[in-house]
C-alpha cells in the first residue's frame, strides 16, 4: 500500500503533467475515501488515512492557488506592449 505522501505526490505530478487536474484528483480521492469507509467502517484506520489524503490534496490545491502571483496593472500592460518606454529594462 502506498503512503499518504506517495499518493498525494502522484496526484500533484499528474496535475502538473496535465494528465488530470488537482480538482479531479480530489474528487477521485473523495470517492475512494467513501468506498474505503463503507468497506472498513467509519472508525477504521484505513478510513482515516483515506480522508487524510483528501485533506492533503485540498491543502495542496489551496497552496497552489495562493502561490499564483497576481499581476499588477503595469505587468499586464507590459505583456501587451513590451516596447513601451515604461516597460524597458536596462542592465546597469
Amino acid at each position: 500500500m502506498q503512503t499518504n505522501l506517495e499518493v498525494v505526490q502522484a496526484a500533484v505530478n499528474a496535475a502538473e503533467n496535465g494528465t488530470k487536474t488537482l480538482e479531479q484528483a480530489i474528487i477521485e480521492a473523495i470517492a475512494q475515501a467513501r468506498t474505503t469507509c463503507d468497506r472498513n467502517g467509519d472508525d477504521s484506520a484505513n478510513c482515516a488515512v483515506a480522508w487524510e489524503i483528501v485533506e492533503e490534496l485540498q491543502a495542496e490545491k489551496a497552496h497552489q492557488q495562493q502561490a499564483k502571483k497576481r499581476k499588477t496593472d503595469l505587468e499586464s500592460y507590459c505583456e501587451q506592449h513590451p516596447e513601451a518606454v515604461e516597460c524597458l529594462i536596462y542592465d546597469v
